[in-house]
């Protein structure tokens, strides 16, 4: 076996520094290209360190990597395959720096160190590499370095080795640094590996343990909920229409008030009504002096009898006449079919305008009869079934929500005054509620149990769906 390499002698300035031979062999490792070269640099220029005769670099995956003065390995050459069994069997007995020898070897193996080796031994063992970083095949298998020589080995010799060899490695292993898309190395980042190969502290655990419990969160079921414009309103309100046609005159109520039964709402103009009325009357009247007039000539000349009959059918239809037009006069006094409060828009609108017979002056409601009236947008028409929560939050009390049941959900969507589309809904409360009819607010209509990924992101899917037309 041939002799290693040694460097030039430095006898005329003195003996070498250790520790800057241990510079110059750190600085050349990682300076080195490729893995021939840092494990020729390892069995060869140790030298410098401490003297020694054979030198074998051993990797439990692949066997010896370079033997000391050899330029290429015949791995089927007795020599090699007896360094790979002990080389093995060290590993198993130390896992530091240990002076080795005959001895510690298995009887077939001691018999043959004499004849490849000599006498004192140094095993080198460095340890897997497991972290992220290096996932190379060379790079994540133990080894260790042997050494032979005559003389025995130093405290001093085998401190500045063991330095060495954990140098080296640190170079061998940035030699197989792998790629960051590798899975490995995602599988490490997952599984929370710090790069010695140990777990992370407990701030630091595993990112498998985040990216669940956000899994977590986002499947997690919730209320699917939308928001529209809200109001109170009548539940069952009685409308009060014009009973005939004419000019309103009056109003004997204001509005939000609260009416009693026969109580005077409003008036029409009854000066028309009144002249026809007096018409009618002085009508009848004449026609009933007629009539007594015609009977008494009746009694003496038999041809007056024949027009008792004409004038009786027109004093019934004069009769007819005063009784419509005192039936129209006492209508156009419209007075409260019942208790409740009076709902409609100022009356200074209303007086001296003419209405129709059936056209809607005003609504009156009891005063516990109030509903929530909800108007649903397109975008927002979800799954409503009967009796799904309905909470009202008013603009004028926004910290007291109004507890409502959805009654029913309209199936065509209509114009509203502001120029959209949108479905009526309508709610009956839950508990009386003191708030007036009319107050507005912003109603929370509550759906079935979705996923919150889903609750998220359900108007900007619908938003993207549309404008690309899937």
């Amino acid at each position: 076996m041939s002799q290693p390499s040694e460097r030039p002698s430095d006898s005329a300035t003195g003996p070498v520094n250790p520790l800057l031979v241990l510079l110059d062999l750190a600085r050349r490792s990682r300076q080195a290209g490729s893995a021939p070269e840092l494990a020729f640099m390892l069995v060869n220029d140790s030298h410098a360190l401490a003297a020694y005769r054979q030198s074998a670099l051993w990797m439990s995956d692949s066997g010896i990597q370079s033997l000391s003065g050899v330029v290429q390995i015949e791995a089927n050459a007795p020599y090699a395959q007896w360094l790979e069994r002990v080389c093995a069997h060290l590993l198993t007995l130390h896992t530091v720096p240990a002076a080795v020898s005959a001895v510690d070897l298995p009887g077939e193996l001691a018999e043959q160190w004499a004849q490849w080796l000599p006498e004192h031994g140094l095993w080198l063992p460095f340890a897997a590499n497991t972290s992220q970083a290096s996932t190379g095949s060379r790079a994540r298998w133990p080894g260790g370095l042997l050494l032979a020589r005559e003389l025995p080995w130093t405290p001093q010799e085998m401190t500045l080795l063991a330095e060495w060899i954990d140098i080296w490695h640190h170079s061998w292993r940035g030699l197989f640094r792998a790629p960051v898309w590798s899975w490995k190395t995602w599988r490490s980042w997952l599984l929370g590996k710090s790069r010695d190969g140990g777990e992370k502290s407990r701030w630091r655990r595993s990112p498998l343990f985040w990216i669940g419990l956000v899994i977590l969160l986002l499947v997690f079921p919730v209320r699917l909920t939308v928001l529209a414009p809200g109001e109170l309103v009548p539940a069952h309100p009685l409308v009060i229409r014009a009973p005939l046609d004419g000019v309103l005159d009056t109003f004997h109520v204001e509005p939000n008030q609260s009416v009693k039964k026969g109580q005077p709402l409003f008036g029409f103009d009854e000066a028309l009504i009144q002249s026809r009325l007096e018409v009618a009357l002085q009508t009848l009247a004449t026609a009933e002096t007629e009539y007594r007039q015609t009977s008494q000539q009746a009694l003496l000349d038999a041809k007056f009898r024949t027009q008792l009959a004409m004038l009786t059918g027109k004093i019934e239809e004069k009769r007819t006449e005063v009784a419509y037009l005192r039936e129209q006069l006492q209508r156009s006094r419209v007075l409260a079919p019942q208790d409740g409060v009076v709902l409609f828009d100022d009356p200074s609108e209303w007086i001296g305008r003419p209405v129709s017979v059936g056209e809607r002056i005003l609504r009156l409601t009891a005063t516990t009869d109030t509903e929530v009236e909800v108007w649903l947008a397109l975008a927002d028409a979800i799954v409503l079934e009967p009796g799904a929560n309905v909470n009202l939050y008013l603009n004028s009390s926004p910290l007291s929500p109004v507890a409502a049941r959805m009654r029913y959900m309209a199936h065509d969507a209509v114009l509203r005054p502001d120029g959209g589309y949108a479905y009526r809904v309508r709610a009956s409360l839950v508990n009386p509620t003191m708030h007036r009819v009319g107050l507005k607010g912003t109603a929370k209509l509550q759906g079935g149990w979705v996923p919150l990924v889903y609750w998220v992101l359900r108007r900007p899917l619908a938003s993207v769906r549309s404008t690309l037309g899937y």
